[in-house]
């Protein structure tokens, strides 16, 4: 079987794509950002809940766009 997946809040997903380059560009009513990094234009969409786990598939999707192992999002 696979690793799994931590059980982290959306307040730590932002910790660690902000120390990657990424930037808040807007929001989408008060749910959900979205960030770029304008080194390389990529962008990702978190989900803004306070307190609330975000799912395992969110968080792969936002590791995928941002281009990050689940290893490295863990040391981050």
């Amino acid at each position: 079987m696979g690793e799994r997946f931590p059980a982290v809040t959306a307040k730590e997903v932002l910790r660690v794509i902000q120390r990657l380059g990424f930037a808040k560009v807007r929001q989408s009513g008060s749910s959900h950002a979205i960030f770029r990094r304008e080194s390389d234009g990529r962008r990702t969409v978190v989900p803004l809940h306070a307190g609330i786990v975000i799912k395992r598939k969110t968080l792969k999707a936002i590791l995928r766009d941002c281009e990050l192992t689940l290893e490295a999002f863990r040391k981050l």
